[in-house]
């Protein structure tokens, strides 16, 4: 019989029994890429060392189907829209077995516990783009190889089993769960194994890693967990990790107390900010260990022992450098040298590296600005409260000056609760910005702060737009009450104001630009199209809306100049302070608009921290400003303040000399222009604005 095989090898060709019709064997290799096979043949060459399953009809691979096939090393089952069930052991006691691959099988619902067994030489075994519902049973495998464990794109597999992969290998293994439809990972899933590498990325459902999901396994070494929704990473098991995957895992807004990555190389994160954390680490030296005392007494070598490096002892069962082998010490006299135990550890090489668009400071970074918004913030609210306060509780008619002056108020209040905001998160976050940086830029506080600012901004150009047309408007038409701008007009016009302010502040929360987040939310480049257009048409219309504000002065000083003018001198004195305002309204947006176009062109001019200076020293100008040039330093802001606090018993003496004052001074009015002044609201026969005509000085 040995002979009569040796025959057939030789001169019948290398698959002696190869006679099946619908399937062919070349060089051992046997192979079926037929669609009118629906089964398994049972005539597959006794020699045969790799078996090919492709474009097959096959329903159910039976229980033994490849038994008695020793010399069988690989075997592949492919492109089959119609098998439905592996059966137990199908490949069990396959001795020199070492390679499966069970792939693009759409109906494959069940695999059974038992299909794998006693395969002690298996290397590697792919499944995916199946439609399997449980992680296949592996703990009866017992290889005594290296194995790489790639299952991914089984969108049906919801859940990783504790002990899921013990018994899969006695020597280190590699697990590719990727793409797949994981949910869940449970406490001890790896138990038992020599883990080198687990890859699970791209299971966009996954959320949590739990504390002891490594508990019982040695390692990981790598860790990928890319694009998943995983927010916290375990308690347990991050000591052995060298290299760190978390791309894109834009949930994982937290890293664990840096201390638990004791042997991490190389990370490659999703934030900035997360090596930030990493490029202030330095471990520190071990000065009395014993190893370490060893190698530095031995002074017959010239080599330093820095050199000769061992990475780990060869009882830990790790693999250095990621798969490569390991040359141990050939006798015990020769100890090993142990870099992370008796060096200063190299700087963690992480990535993406902060830049000038995500520096490693604080939200401030410089205490000088610290202070300086401290500051800002509180002369805005408390100047634009006290300003609210007088307006609304006078006792004086509520005019249109009057009505668009507390909407001018609340805007720059809201500019300062927006420093508010910031000034409280730097001082929370100070000295640990990076723990806090995502939670902050990513998180209702952040789009809140750039809300307020972009609202504030937009209100106040706006509202200051309108002051300067209604002071033109009454300055031009004095004369004609018909045209006088009555409140309702004043009323419909600052709604359509506040629907703008709004509607633009809103915009970047839905997503349409982040540029008004820059530098002290969410740093970052202006990159797409509708960003850009969002930015260069606010920059238009504010724009747009100075240059009416300068046209209408100009307009207003060339009328108060006339010397037919009504009360030409006091109306000078309004031009002249709506000057300053105009100035300080160009110092407050010409360097932001400037720097902002730049960004939009992708030409960015500034750094993320001097810009810092900008958004604290000129940003916010007006909104401090406005309140004082506009009312505050005004002698008729002071007389109703004198005439609030009269009420709480307070300064009574100024408020009637206030009171006399401005009833002498609205009765010289009268018989000046010959108008006749009706009553105003709890008045003894005196009328009041807050900005007229005649008694803005």
């Amino acid at each position: 019989m040995p002979l009569f095989s040796l025959f057939l090898l030789v001169f019948l060709g290398p698959c002696y029994g190869c006679h099946h019709h619908l399937c062919h064997c070349y060089n051992r290799v046997f192979e079926c890429q037929e669609s009118k096979v629906i089964q398994i043949p049972r005539d597959i060459p006794k020699n045969s060392t790799a078996l090919r399953f492709v474009l097959t009809k096959v329903t159910v691979i039976s229980s033994g189907v490849f038994a008695g096939l020793d010399d069988l090393e690989n075997i592949e089952i492919s492109q089959n829209d119609v098998l439905k069930t592996i059966e137990a052991n199908v490949f069990s006691n396959l001795s020199k077995l070492f390679e499966i691959r069970i792939e693009k099988a759409s109906k494959l619902v069940y695999i059974h516990p038992d299909a794998f067994q006693n395969l002690h030489n298996l290397k590697y075994l792919l499944i995916s783009n199946t439609g399997v519902t449980i992680m296949p049973a592996f703990s009866k495998i017992w290889s005594f190889q290296k194995i790489l464990l790639d299952i991914h794109d089984n969108i049906n597999i919801h859940r990783v089993e504790r002990n899921a992969f013990s018994g899969l290998s006695s020597e280190s293994i590699t697990i590719r769960i990727n793409k797949n439809g994981i949910e869940e990972v449970e406490n001890y899933a790896f138990n038992g194994t020599h883990l080198d590498e687990l890859n699970l990325s791209d299971n966009q459902k996954l959320e949590i890693l739990p504390d002891n999901v490594f508990h019982g396994a040695n390692g990981p070494i790598v860790l990928d967990i890319s694009r998943t929704r995983i927010s916290v990473l375990p308690s347990n098991g991050l000591e052995n990790i060298k290299k760190l995957k978390a791309m894109s895992a834009y949930n994982l807004k937290k890293l664990p107390s840096l201390e638990k990555f004791s042997e991490l190389i190389e990370a490659n994160l999703t934030y900035p900010s997360h090596c930030c954390a990493f490029a202030n680490r330095k471990r520190k030296i071990t000065e009395l260990h014993p190893i370490c005392t060893k190698s530095y007494e031995n002074e017959d070598s010239d080599e330093k022992p820095v050199d000769r490096i061992h990475k780990r002892s060869a009882n830990e069962g790790y693999v250095s450098n990621y798969g490569e082998d390991v040359d141990w010490a050939e006798n015990e006299d020769e100890f090993h040298f142990d870099y992370f135990l008796c060096n200063e550890a190299p700087d963690v090489i992480c990535f993406p590296k902060p830049d000038a668009f995500n520096p490693c400071e604080d939200i401030m970074g410089h205490n000088i600005l610290r202070v300086l918004i401290w500051f800002i913030n509180i002369l805005a609210i408390t100047g634009n409260i006290t300003v609210l306060i007088i307006l609304i509780t006078s006792q004086y008619k509520f005019t249109v000056p009057r009505f668009l002056m507390c909407n001018l108020a609340f805007a720059d209040l809201c500019m300062g609760i927006y420093l508010l905001v910031i000034a409280s998160v730097d001082i929370q976050t100070k000295s640990q910005y990076y723990n806090y940086a995502i939670d902050w830029q990513t998180g209702a506080g952040c789009d809140a702060a750039g809300f307020f600012t972009v609202f504030a901004s937009e209100l106040s150009v706006y509202t200051l737009t309108m002051i300067t047309l209604e002071r033109w408007h009454t300055i031009t038409y004095a004369m004609q009450l018909d045209r006088k701008v009555r409140f309702w007009h004043a009323a419909v016009i600052m709604l359509i104001g506040w629907i703008f302010s709004f509607t633009m502040a809103l915009l970047p929360i839905l997503g349409v630009s982040s540029y008004m987040k820059v530098s002290i939310c969410l740093p970052m480049d202006i990159e797409t199209p509708l960003s850009q257009g969002y930015i260069i048409f606010i920059l238009v219309l504010n724009v747009f809306a100075f240059l009416i504000i300068c046209s209408c002065y100009i307009r207003i000083y060339l009328t108060v100049r006339n010397p037919n003018a009504v009360s030409s001198n006091s109306d000078t004195k309004i031009a002249k302070r709506m000057a300053i305002l105009i100035f300080t309204d160009f110092l407050c947006m010409a360097p932001i608009s400037f720097f902002a176009i730049s960004a939009s062109l992708k030409i960015p001019l500034i750094t993320v921290s001097k810009s810092k200076i900008l958004l604290v020293l000129f940003y916010p100008i007006n909104s401090c400003a406005n309140p004082f040039l506009y009312a505050i330093f005004t002698k008729t802001f002071r007389k109703d303040f004198f005439i609030l606090m009269s009420k709480f018993g307070c300064c009574e003496m100024q408020a009637q000399i206030c009171r006399t004052e401005t009833s002498s001074s609205v009765h010289n009015s009268h018989m000046r222009n010959s108008h006749y002044i009706p009553t105003p609201k709890n008045s003894a026969g005196s009328v009041y604005t807050l900005v007229p005509l005649n008694n803005l000085t």
